[in-house]
């Protein structure tokens, strides 16, 4: 467009060089130039204002989708704004809901397990109690029966004594070169017996000190006729004594070493101080 104004310009100015010739054919012809040229510049402008127009359509069409986007762009994020709130409002419902229902299964989750162990408690308590009940009656019957069997086991020791101490007044006859020395013996082994099972019984059983008086009086009969029953019990154990070991158990409540005499299963009878039965023995070794 500034190409053809300059043109325009330049033929004005050539018109009037040529008008101060006589010539008219050229003035003519310039002037046909020179409608030609406006001819063309109407054209020029009329295409201008068209393509102008038409810009101004496209742009303002342009404008009236870029605000329908905007206005849907708007409404979208409004509608995801709901939405959203609703998606929020609903989890926090149901969060809400999960809490107070696992609050309630809590709960009574909780008193479950409360009653549960109380009523095992209860149930424990009624059971130790008849058990308790049931030991102390099985003691009490066993302590009765024990009782019973100590008394009966006193009788029959103490008729035993009696019939020893009567054949060691008959031992007491004049005795030949060789004395025998098998009824000594037996009252021996006879009082071992004994005082193993006094150590066992109840100091208040019936007949038991009666019982201990006879076994003293069978030891001193023993003695008047010569014969001794050395104390071994409960005596420590060392290499120099001549009696013969049975068994020995362990027991960590002794020293390292340590061995003592637990039991006398065959007692040691010595005649005149000559050991005529050796003692057979128990021991306990730490």
């Amino acid at each position: 467009m500034k190409k053809n104004i300059i043109t325009l310009i330049i033929l004005l100015c050539a018109f009037q060089s040529f008008s101060q010739t006589p010539d008219s054919l050229a003035f003519e012809q310039l002037e046909q130039k020179v409608r030609q040229l406006q001819i063309e510049l109407r054209n020029q402008k009329s295409n201008f204002a068209k393509q102008h127009e038409m810009t101004n359509n496209d742009l303002s069409k342009l404008q009236t989708e870029v605000e329908n986007e905007k206005s849907n762009v708007i409404a979208l994020t409004e509608s995801l704004g709901i939405k959203i709130k609703d998606t929020r409002t609903i989890a926090e419902q149901q969060i809400a809901d999960v809490d107070k229902s696992l609050g309630k299964t809590t709960l009574w989750a909780i008193i479950g397990i409360l009653f549960a162990v109380i009523v095992s408690g209860i149930v424990y308590l009624l059971l130790y109690r008849k058990q308790l009940s049931d030991k102390t009656n099985i003691v009490t019957q066993l302590s009765q029966t024990k009782q019973s069997i100590d008394e009966r086991l006193i009788s029959e020791f103490t008729k035993n004594t009696e019939v020893l101490d009567v054949l060691s007044k008959i031992s007491k006859l004049p005795q030949p070169a060789e004395p025998d020395h098998s009824l000594a013996l037996k009252v021996a082994s006879e009082i071992n017996l004994i005082e193993r099972n006094i150590k066992l019984m109840d100091g208040k059983t019936k007949g038991l000190k009666q019982l201990t008086r006879s076994v003293e009086k069978l030891k001193d009969n023993l003695a008047a006729n010569g014969y001794e029953m050395p104390q071994l019990l409960g005596k420590e154990f060392n290499q120099g004594m001549k009696v013969i070991i049975a068994s020995s158990i362990p027991d960590d409540n002794l020293e390292k070493d340590v061995e003592i005499i637990t039991k006398i299963i065959i007692p040691q009878v010595n005649y005149n101080g000559i050991m005529i039965q050796t003692a057979q023995i128990e021991t306990a070794k730490g």
